[in-house]
């Protein structure tokens, strides 16, 4: 006899397609989904120790690596499977791509199954600019944008929108990506009154600047910032720089200031870090924000963010994207776990499946 059971919620999952996460970001606008993103991975950095944490778990090749993210607590359990092969524009694919999922704790249920390429860009400017509320000056106006790939409209439009930054100097190894960006951004600089150039030369690009964002793609011991260039209150929000072998800063830049990092067991085998000895000291910034650990403590003060990315703000960004989703009716419905009467009965689902198909084809056969 079947076992009875009682299910307190559907077996099936949600899911968020990318056209759907694209269209729900149209539809609520860009500025206010990264408002809310940065706003969902405060709440959960101030309840940094309520979460398991580790450091991801990649497979490299010659071409780029591929990544596992997880993070839990005591109800959900998040992770996210991403790629990063530079190659990849020659195919016509992403540099980066991603999903994601979000399970309960309590049964191992996948609730919620979802793109995260787009709302990786999306979370990555949101962290960006949570930290620089704290590192840059208060009275910071402009900003280089080095490197200006996929990433970059998304770290231009936090910037601008959440931190008031009115000029932005744009460069690229290739001017049309420049180019690129500049489109995109057109009609937000208008509305903020921003200013967007574009440089010839990283130099050039950083010279006076208040802020520095690096997000370039090529996995190289690259060095884009020297030390040469970094002046005096400078905030360098260093970005690129995510696995072992892809660095984007001369280290002299990191001995000259204060280095703040995500998860530093993570960040000393993939950040910038990885060019400095064990003992280099940083903070983690969870505690900045509760304040355990002091940010910029002078305008003189150069500081630099060793973001690598963190599996905490991919969980803040699902569970958003989720919520906003399903206000928007944009949610559709898989069956990733199966419905059994008797869920110790496994086969019944071959077997069920087995008589459907006997019996189709003995239609088939009869007409």
């Amino acid at each position: 006899m079947p076992i009875q059971t009682s299910r307190t919620f559907a077996v099936q999952t949600d899911f968020l397609s990318a056209s759907d996460a694209a269209r729900l970001v149209a539809r609520v606008g860009v500025i206010k989904v990264l408002r809310m993103v940065t706003t969902a991975i405060e709440e959960d950095y101030l309840r940094w120790q309520d979460f398991d944490k580790s450091a991801r778990t990649a497979a490299h090749s010659e071409n780029g690596v591929i990544e596992l993210m997880p993070v839990a607590d005591a109800r959900d359990y998040a992770f996210k499977y991403v790629n990063g092969h530079p190659i990849n524009t020659r195919y016509g694919l992403p540099t980066v791509m991603a999903f994601g999922a979000l399970a309960d704790v309590a049964t191992g249920m996948p609730r919620f199954v979802s793109e995260l390429t787009l709302t990786t860009a999306l979370r990555t400017a949101a962290t960006s600019v949570m930290v620089a509320k704290r590192l840059a000056r208060p009275d910071s106006r402009s900003m280089a944008l080095i490197g200006n790939g996929s990433q970059s409209e998304f770290q231009a439009l936090a910037f601008v929108a959440l931190l008031g930054v009115r000029e932005l100097r744009l460069f690229d190894i290739d001017p049309a990506t420049s180019h690129k960006l500049l489109r995109n951004l057109e009609p937000f600089l208008h509305e903020f009154g921003a200013t967007a150039h574009v440089l010839p030369s990283v130099q050039e690009a950083v010279r006076g600047v208040d802020i520095v964002t690096t997000v370039t793609a090529d996995k190289a011991y690259a060095t884009i910032l020297h030390a040469s260039m970094v002046e005096p209150g400078m905030h360098i929000n260093a970005v690129g720089g995510d696995c072992p072998g892809k660095t984007e800063l001369e280290a002299a830049v990191l001995q000259r200031a204060q280095v703040f990092v995500e998860y530093e067991p993570q960040t000393r085998i993939e950040g910038e870090l990885q060019q400095m000895p064990a003992d280099f000291a940083v903070t983690e910034f969870w505690r900045v924000l509760q304040g355990q650990a002091a940010g910029r403590t002078a305008a003189q003060q150069i500081t630099v963010f060793d973001s690598v990315g963190f599996a905490l703000e991919d969980y803040s960004a699902l569970r958003c994207m989720h919520a906003l989703a399903r206000s928007a009716g944009l949610l559709a419905q898989i069956e990733l776990i199966p419905t059994l009467d008797d869920p110790k009965d496994l086969f019944a689902m071959v077997r069920q499946a087995q008589a459907a198909h006997t019996a189709l084809h003995a239609d088939r056969k009869a007409a």
